[in-house]
């Protein structure tokens, strides 16, 4: 790079305070670099397959979300959500990142102003023999200031605004993910309960049948065979609680490190579980669907790319630095503040990039394909959103339309059961039938349990999928 330097020393010194001013304004005068922003267009449906009435979509990432976790009306759960923000590590390191990027956009502002600098120095020197020893003392503040001719100082500003903006939206992201693994890792605890509330009844009823088998073989009424199949059916019935019991523990150490504590020091008891699922309100507008956090975070990046291109493209131009010192010397301290013993300077500097092989072109085709590509990914995570709820909205219909037949099918099940038992204990069937019948009552009730969580864990699913809630702030 070849630097090109203005000779001061050609301008009489009492004409030098009124060329920087002047070269200042003119400066200040220049003009920004960065392309115009645009949110970019990204394919929005006017409504949701899977749901009729919803209304068009528009920007409203703003908007307050609540405690969404409290539709669910679960006590427990609604105490292990509020400390969250407190306690996920998550949540902290997204906190300190947001923190980061806004003492970012503090550094990069501090750019558009002077800087000043206040600097000082004593020295000593002598030699020997009878040579005197000098003194030489300096003091001097000086200040300079590179002013933002093409806008690179202020799209690195704007640049790191939307940066900080897109942090802000990383860290409601964090908490959303945070919470809703919370209330999915809940749930999934408390069909757990039931699953094992569920083996525990069977268990018992196995060891019964056990029983009256044991009896029936010993008095020659009942095959070997039947009291084999009676203790198989409940070793498995056993088998199953233990798999059913560690899963409980896995959630439960899970839920700990999501509130950022130690599995150890950390446990749930047992509980009535709430089976409350909040309905899908289908007049809510699709505008919730542009509150979701990583939406705002894949926007703001956009906007963060397209300040990279005037920051690229203002090497193309030349940089200017204004300096000014006021200072004295002497060979005294009290000398300092003599005005026969002042210095002063005032200076301009350029430098031009007069040829680096086509760095700079390269450098700005970089920004631009940096910001072709967050468009891109702005466009995917848009469409996997509204892909996201249609999802959840398909499968809170069929979750909805399975529980039904499932309570049926449990019923007649159990029916079955109960219907063979008599019957074995009358000599009517055999044992064979007896273990089919129990066989199938228990898939039935553990898949009536099974539906009943998935409705709970589709409904938060469906509320991340939204952005954290349906609650729409009412008109003032």
């Amino acid at each position: 790079m070849k630097q090109v330097k203005p000779m001061l020393s050609a301008i009489p010194a009492r004409h030098l305070p009124s060329l920087v001013v002047a070269t200042a304004c003119l400066l200040l005068a220049g003009c920004a670099v960065s392309p115009a922003y645009e949110v970019p267009v990204a394919a929005a449906p006017q409504t949701f397959k899977e749901a009729a009435g919803w209304l068009a979509a528009a920007p409203a990432d703003t908007l307050e979300r609540g405690p969404w976790w409290t539709l669910f009306g679960d006590a427990q759960l609604n105490q292990l959500a509020d400390s969250i923000d407190i306690s996920n590590q998550n949540v902290a390191q997204a906190l300190a990142a947001y923190e980061q990027a806004r003492a970012l956009v503090r550094e990069q502002r501090a750019s558009l102003f002077p800087s000043v600098k206040l600097t000082g120095s004593g020295a000593r020197s002598g030699g020997g023999g009878e040579q005197q020893a000098n003194n030489n003392y300096k003091g001097a503040i000086g200040a300079s200031w590179e002013p933002d001719i093409w806008g690179r100082l202020r799209a690195g500003v704007t640049g790191a605004d939307a940066s900080a903006s897109a942090s802000a939206a990383d860290l409601a992201a964090a908490r959303l993910s945070a919470q809703g693994e919370l209330a999915t890792n809940y749930f999934s605890l408390r069909q757990s309960d039931a699953q094992i509330a569920l083996l525990n009844a069977t268990i018992a009823g196995y060891k019964r049948v056990l029983d009256i088998t044991t009896n029936r073989f010993n008095s020659g009424i009942a095959a070997k065979s039947d009291l084999l199949q009676a203790q198989t059916q409940l070793a498995n019935a056993q088998i199953d609680l233990s798999s059913q019991t560690r899963a409980r523990a896995q959630l439960e150490h899970a839920i700990a490190i999501l509130l950022g504590k130690a599995p150890s020091d950390f446990s749930l008891a047992v509980a009535p579980w709430t089976l409350s699922v909040p309905e899908v309100p289908l007049g809510v507008p699709s505008t919730l669907l542009q509150r979701r956090p990583d939406i705002a975070a894949a926007e703001r990046r956009v906007a963060v790319a397209n300040e990279q291109i005037g920051i690229a493209r203002s090497a193309y131009y030349p940089s200017l630095n204004l300096t000014a010192s006021y200072g004295a010397g002497a060979s005294r301290v009290a000398d300092l503040f003599n005005a026969s013993s002042s210095l002063w300077s005032l200076g301009v500097s350029a430098a031009q990039t007069l040829f680096n092989a086509g760095a700079t072109t390269a450098s700005v085709d970089a920004a631009k394909a940096g910001h072709a590509a967050a468009v891109a990914r702005y466009r995917q995570t848009v469409l996997s959103a509204f892909g996201a709820v249609e999802d959840q909205l398909s499968a809170t219909r069929a979750l909805a339309e399975q529980l039904a037949l499932r309570q049926q099918a449990s019923s007649a099940a159990d029916q079955v059961e109960q219907q063979m038992l008599n019957r074995y204990n009358a000599g009517q069937v055999g044992y064979t039938d007896v273990v089919s019948a129990q066989v199938t009552a228990l898939s039935a009730r553990r898949s009536l349990v099974q539906v009943q969580a998935d409705r709970q864990t589709t409904a938060v699913a469906l509320i991340q999928s939204l952005g954290g809630g349906w609650q729409v702030p009412q008109a003032q």
